[in-house]
């Protein structure tokens, strides 16, 4: 297979995977407010769990991946995605969200890391590896933009719960795109996966991180900024609609407007970034930006006196923060991390306003 069809493979999945789950967590993100009613603590609490799961998990599958299969780690992650997507669609119960979304984020640590780390060994292109992963990441972008309009209007037609679990069956039905297309010549399997030879993967990749500035600093930002995504993904549909946000027409439709407008913002930030990010020191400073950015996003946010205000707060973190900073510090990581464990790695993860939430580990 040419190399230019393993970048062209990997790009359509991202776009696909994008559409299917941005649609999932637009009308998700409704549901949970609308249907299932859930509270402020309970909305946080979910997602705590989710991320709780998600750190127990991180380690062990991406030394699963590192040492068996990163094609196979990724179609487990989207068996399970789609379970626990059309599971959220079927209950209104805390209990049983907070369940559903657990297995999500179970899913996640199967895949995040392993996709790139698949794209970085077949590619066998180290200088290639950031352009390709810029450009699917404002695939991603548009792709989601695709899954707001799809999955928002038919939410709108057929209902909050049945557009739910109609994005579950597709994230179910994608992982057959990636058995069917996804090839693995370049990664060497272990002959059997035996806990000692996990144990020295972890080990080697702990020692690398702790031997790392860089890697230690994106690790150590990777955790603060997940834990203010995650806030920010569960509660800013329920603030924008405590401060006025429009219920005529149906409130999806007017989210799905909010989100398009995201991701064109998102978009142009990436455009932005493919074009400066092979130069010298040019990860750290666009790192930086974004996350000021960001803070100031969520200090409007919070303190928002009026929609407009609130709207500002979003616009500045879930279109230009959160967009830059996952690319970059997936790009970041993987140029320091050795083939060895670079599924095991700390990287940053998709969030749940296009999944924003830092998928702590693999470059």
């Amino acid at each position: 297979m040419a190399v230019v069809d393993v970048a062209r493979i990997y790009t359509r999945w991202v776009f696909l995977r994008a559409v299917f789950h941005r649609g999932w967590w637009l009308v998700t993100s409704l549901y949970l407010v609308v249907i299932a009613d859930l509270s402020p603590f309970e909305l946080v609490f979910v997602g705590t769990a989710q991320n709780l799961t998600a750190l127990l998990f991180e380690v062990p599958t991406g030394v699963l991946a590192d040492t068996v299969s990163r094609k196979w780690s990724v179609v487990v992650a989207h068996v399970l995605m789609g379970i626990g997507m059309m599971a959220t669609g079927m209950v209104t119960a805390f209990p049983a969200l907070v369940a559903t979304q657990m297995i999500w984020g179970l899913a996640w640590t199967f895949s995040s890391g392993a996709d790139v780390a698949w794209l970085t060994d077949e590619l066998d292109e180290p200088g290639r590896v950031g352009r390709v992963l810029t450009a699917a990441a404002r695939w991603e972008q548009i792709g989601a933009a695709v899954g707001l309009v799809a999955f928002g209007g038919l939410a709108w037609i057929a209902g909050l719960s049945f557009a739910v679990v109609a994005a579950g069956v597709a994230m179910l039905v994608l992982g057959l795109y990636v058995v069917a297309w996804f090839p693995e010549r370049r990664f060497a399997p272990r002959a059997s996966y035996r806990f000692d030879e996990s144990r020295e993967v972890l080990r080697i990749g702990v020692a690398l991180v702790r031997g790392d500035s860089v890697l230690l600093v994106v690790f150590l930002a990777t955790l603060l900024l997940n834990g203010a995504a995650e806030a920010f993904d569960r509660l800013y549909p329920k603030e924008l609609l405590a401060l006025g946000f429009p219920a005529t027409p149906d409130p999806i439709v007017w989210f799905t407007a909010l989100g398009l407008v995201l991701l064109g913002a998102g978009a142009i930030a990436l455009r932005a970034v493919e074009a400066r990010i092979e130069g010298s020191g040019a990860p750290a400073r666009l790192y930086a930006a974004a996350c000021f950015v960001g803070v100031l996003g969520l200090i409007l946010l919070a303190a928002a006196p009026d929609v407009a205000g609130g709207m500002l707060g979003v616009f500045l973190v879930g279109g230009i923060a959160w967009p830059v900073t996952r690319a970059v510090s997936v790009i970041w990581v993987n140029r320091r991390a050795t083939s060895q464990v670079r599924a095991t790695h700390p990287r940053p993860a998709s969030s749940s306003l296009g999944r924003a939430r830092l998928r702590a580990r693999r470059g």
